[in-house]
């Protein structure tokens, strides 16, 4: 999870609780774009999904998802974008970078579980 609102962090862990404790889930949070690329470097090997906000100060989404798809093509998890701005134009961005879904905020947590175990399969 990317997002440099650390209040997401608190939320994830609340809403994904269950799922943590019983391993079905694990997450990694990150702060920032650069934050993110450090850290698929050292675990791009358990790293699914990645799930990024678009707005985010120095390297936004948009860039973390296109250096994603760049930097790991021989692995490419997959990347689900969260964002408050559902625009027409971000979604067409997002999905042309290679976005792999896109939900905007606020996040409907149970539509996010079912995205994400399908994603997972």
């Amino acid at each position: 999870m990317v997002d440099d609102e650390t209040d997401a962090q608190v939320l994830f862990k609340q809403r994904f609780r269950r799922e943590i404790a019983s391993n079905e889930m694990q997450f990694a949070f990150a702060c920032s774009g650069n934050e993110a690329l450090g850290y698929l470097n050292d675990h791009i090997d358990e790293t699914k999904i990645v799930l990024s906000d678009i707005n985010m100060p120095g390297m936004n989404g948009l860039e973390l998802l296109k250096s994603i798809k760049q930097q790991f093509a021989h692995t490419q998890p997959k990347v689900m974008m969260i964002t408050a701005y559902g625009d027409e134009q971000n979604f067409n961005n997002a999905m042309s970078l290679g976005a792999d879904d896109f939900l905007t905020k606020p996040v409907d947590f149970d539509i996010l579980k079912q995205k994400l175990r399908s994603l997972q399969a």
